[in-house]
């Protein structure tokens, strides 16, 4: 089967019940009021009131509404939770440079990948692959489709690699935006290619394709980012299926199972009992040390384990 076929068939068997469809109008409702409160692509020179206080406050410290936005919107989107707020406080005290940052995001005269290398690297903290930086064209480009909320690169030439017949065969790029840019084109190319998901907002789209086609470095994305958690304790059983979902990953990324057999297999563990889990962990750490992956058909699944 061909990978526009296979984009098609999943397409088609996608959010039946249309809870990904409910997230997403919820997702563009909350992008729209952030445009309303920044509407800097509308009113450029409103970048010029930007109070330093919607970046990050002191006394006590805490992460502004602009950045706090940010954060909440691409959590179901690959997007690291794990850097540290000293970004967010290095903007808010290089505000004039910031500022300036954000005319270039977004200049509509520029291309994606100029947006993307603009100097952002200025701003203290701004991680090497610029994730902070393509949230925020995002959020002021996307109203032009020329943009899809996927901010790590590598996710990108994965998604790409799996819907994707034949890719442009680019390899080397003169900079990190000129990569991006590539395979943002490359995806939107074969979403405008199907009729289905030709109409699909990209938003919607980019749920589809972390749900159905997971990167190996992700968790699995669900629609339970939406509901508030009051308890952000992390259980036991959280931390074993964060485990056990980095070995699926592992494997997935050696060649060992394919996308297919890792929601099969994560499906299975959420329905299995403790003591079945723990069976299912072993039997699949054995397989990742095997030498060469799994010499089976490839949509044969894993043998299933029985409960």
């Amino acid at each position: 089967m061909s990978k526009a076929n296979n984009l098609q068939e999943k397409a088609n068997a996608y959010d039946r019940v249309g809870v990904s469809k409910a997230d997403t109008v919820k997702d563009l409702s909350a992008l729209k009021s952030f445009r309303q409160r920044y509407a800097f692509a509308e009113n450029l020179a409103s970048i010029e009131w930007l109070d330093q206080d919607k970046l990050f406050k002191v006394n006590p410290d805490e992460v502004g509404d602009f950045f706090g936005f940010l954060d909440g919107f691409f959590k179901p989107f690959g997007a690291s939770m794990a850097s540290s707020s000293n970004v967010y406080r290095n903007a808010r005290l290089q505000i004039k440079e910031f500022r300036n940052l954000l005319r270039i995001a977004v200049d509509d005269r520029k291309t994606l990948a100029q947006k993307v290398d603009a100097p952002w690297e200025r701003i203290g903290g701004i991680s090497t692959d610029k994730e902070l930086a393509k949230k925020i064209i995002f959020c002021f480009n996307y109203d032009r489709g020329t943009v899809l909320p996927i901010i790590n690169n590598q996710h990108l030439r994965h998604f790409v690699n799996r819907v994707v017949d034949s890719p442009s065969g680019q390899t080397k790029y003169y900079s990190l935006g000129q990569e991006y840019e590539h395979y943002t084109m490359e995806l939107l190319k074969a979403k405008n290619s199907l009729p289905l998901t030709k109409g699909w907002d990209v938003v919607y789209f980019t749920r589809f394709l972390y749900q159905t086609y997971p990167p190996p470095d992700s968790e699995p994305t669900t629609t339970e980012h939406s509901a508030t958690k009051k308890d952000t304790t992390v259980t036991e059983e959280q931390l074993d299926m964060q485990g056990f979902m980095k070995l699926l990953g592992e494997l997935q990324k050696e060649g060992k199972i394919t996308g297919d057999q890792f929601r099969e297999n994560r499906q299975l563990w959420m329905q299995a009992k403790p003591n079945d889990r723990e069976l299912m962990a072993i039997r699949l750490k054995q397989l990742l040390k095997t030498e060469t992956p799994v010499n089976r058909p490839k949509n044969q699944p894993l043998p299933r384990l029985k409960m």
